[in-house]
């Protein structure tokens, strides 16, 4: 899953609000080996400033439709929202997933089970303070909320669960999370991890936000070793490659036209 920021105060600084370059990203990252782009308009960096569902529509409608309308076929285009209006509307616009960064309330819940569309649901807290373990706590939400969704008639298949690393964390508790991923495998539902150039990878590495596609890169080998089926990336090419390797060691896959020979 590429990241495509239509927001101009993205962390990670690669955001424009510009509907031509947002495009020409998108383009560029299912060239680069991307399978799904995630495509957001409202910043939720720390300190972030929240928007009205007016200003997000009017940046994000004419990306997913620019998208769509130069996008192969085949790809899977996902909004990063968490209103279920905006939802709407962007699926009506050519979305065809939603990636919401606060779970899942009544509402978007039910227009996911309306339009019969795949979900990603993020766990998130307001405040980064767990008062048992932290681990404990986010599989317990996402288990709860993987359960709400298959009640509401969400097949489970379409369900994502995604434990929100940096979102509500400190690093410490990041750093828990991705020694963990086997326990959130084991909830049952498909899954997701957002590592890409997280602060987290910062302090472990001591490198700016630009120059951390190498710590990401062992968050995604280690996520493709537990089992996680969708990685949230900025570094499409990059993180492909990681993940190709991977998969090749602990999935048996194997590019197109593969020949056993000597070097």
């Amino acid at each position: 899953m590429g990241v495509v920021n239509v927001s101009p105060d993205s962390f990670s600084g690669d955001g424009t609000p510009e509907i031509e370059a947002a495009t020409r990203r998108a383009l560029a990252q299912l060239a680069g080996g991307a399978d799904i782009v995630d495509v957001g308009a409202e910043s939720t960096r720390p300190g972030h400033t929240p928007i009205d569902a007016g200003t997000e529509l009017a940046r994000l409608l004419p990306a997913v439709k620019a998208i769509r309308a130069r996008a192969p076929d085949d790809t899977i285009v996902s909004v990063d929202t968490f209103k279920a209006d905006v939802f709407r509307a962007a699926h009506a616009a050519g979305a065809d997933m939603l990636n919401s960064i606060w779970g899942l309330d009544d509402e978007l819940r039910a227009a996911v089970a309306e339009l019969g569309v795949p979900v990603a649901i993020m766990h998130n807290k307001p405040v980064a303070v767990y008062e048992g373990d932290v681990v404990d706590e986010v599989m317990r939400y996402l288990d709860e909320a993987g359960t709400r969704a298959l009640d509401a008639g969400i097949p489970r298949e379409r369900i994502l669960l995604d434990p929100g690393l940096g979102f509500g964390k400190l690093p410490e508790h990041n750093i828990a999370l991705l020694a963990a991923l086997d326990r959130l495998v084991a909830l049952g539902f498909p899954t997701l991890l957002g590592p890409s150039r997280k602060s987290t990878i910062g302090k472990l590495i001591g490198r700016a936000v630009d120059a951390r596609a190498f710590g990401t890169a062992a968050a995604v080998a280690l996520a493709a070793a537990a089992g996680i089926d969708v990685v949230r990336v900025h570094d499409v090419v990059e993180m492909c490659d990681a993940v190709r390797v991977a998969d090749a060691i602990v999935r048996g896959w194997r590019p197109a036209g593969w020949r056993e020979t000597l070097p």
